[in-house]
């Protein structure tokens, strides 16, 4: 009798471990619907404060702890330059920090001068005019785990099956909501200086083993290592610009059952259709109307052709 007593308790124990642990993924939004659309964008122009790194974007949880730790109650940026599914872990890009300040507002000195003290450097984001955008909840770490391998996957599809240019993407983390955001439009605005300098040098090697030909006409073989990069992005007409929980603590190894675009998310659109022709939807950041599908741009679209990708 003891026997069974002690084996029901156990049982029961077990059950209630496992609801607790359905609740717990539940609440960190197992359950939530990932809704894709395209429109006016979550967020104004922004000043921010951020580190740039090469490397495998599971590494860069490191950063945001680092950034929050300086001022927690700033908002949290990722930048994502190439895909991990297709551009080596190694070599993906992305930059990392805090939302200094945003729209007409601007950063305090004492607050840019911490964050420089730190080692991070500035630079400011425009309010691009639309953006296919998602969103997914932010309660607990495993929130970003299930974001990574959910929106990603869905914002791919999206983005292939209307055969848009949208890049590069952005993850903003605001209270209790992860803000997912893929510009439309001044796409090279967003890249910042070391993701330039990095494509300028990387072109500057391929141009320079271009000229190292054998007897035979034939390419050194040295052209291998940075033949695997694509360097066609010309990110933008700016050079430079003005100089808790840790969001990138899980690892950011996004599904590799999707079906995303060769090197970078720049390239998905590179041959693709306008965004005049989507069927826009959402509100914007102060909540404006609602575009219709005629909505057309202020400007013409850029479409960048084949870069190398950024980080989640």
């Amino acid at each position: 009798m003891p026997d069974l007593l002690l084996l029901g308790l156990i049982g029961g124990l077990t059950l209630l471990l496992l609801l607790t642990l359905l609740a717990f993924a539940g609440y960190s939004g197992l359950l939530t619907g990932v809704t894709v659309s395209a429109g006016s964008p979550p967020i104004h122009n922004i000043t921010v404060a951020y580190k740039f790194h090469v490397g495998a974007y599971g590494h860069i949880g490191r950063l945001f702890t680092e950034s929050c730790s300086i001022s927690p109650k700033l908002r949290s940026i990722g930048v994502y330059y190439d895909n991990p599914h297709t551009v080596p872990h190694e070599k993906c890009r992305c930059a990392v920090g805090s939302i200094l300040s945003e729209g007409e507002e601007s950063p305090s000195p004492e607050l840019i001068h911490l964050y420089q003290k730190f080692g991070f450097k500035i630079f400011s984001f425009p309010a691009p005019s639309h953006v296919v955008t998602a969103t997914f909840p932010y309660t607990t770490p495993l929130s970003i785990w299930l974001a990574a391998r959910r929106v990603h996957p869905a914002l791919d599809t999206y983005i292939k099956e209307r055969k848009l240019c949208a890049h590069p993407r952005l993850e903003i983390y605001q209270q209790d909501q992860i803000h997912f955001m893929c510009p439309l439009a001044r796409q090279g605005d967003f890249y910042v200086p070391e993701v330039k300098e990095t494509e300028r040098k990387c072109r500057g090697l391929l141009e320079a083993s271009d000229t190292q030909v054998d007897g035979t006409g034939t390419k050194g073989a040295d052209t291998s290592d940075t033949s695997s990069i694509s360097l066609e992005v010309r990110p933008g007409s700016r050079e430079t610009s003005a100089t808790t929980l840790s969001p990138g603590a899980s690892s950011r190894g996004w599904d590799d059952g999707d079906n995303r675009s060769e090197h970078s998310y720049s390239e998905s659109g590179a041959s693709g259709s306008s965004f005049e022709e989507l069927d826009l939807e959402g509100e914007g950041p102060l909540g404006e109307p609602r575009l219709s599908p005629e909505a057309k741009l202020l400007g013409p679209t850029r479409e960048l052709s084949t870069p190398e990708r950024g980080e989640e």
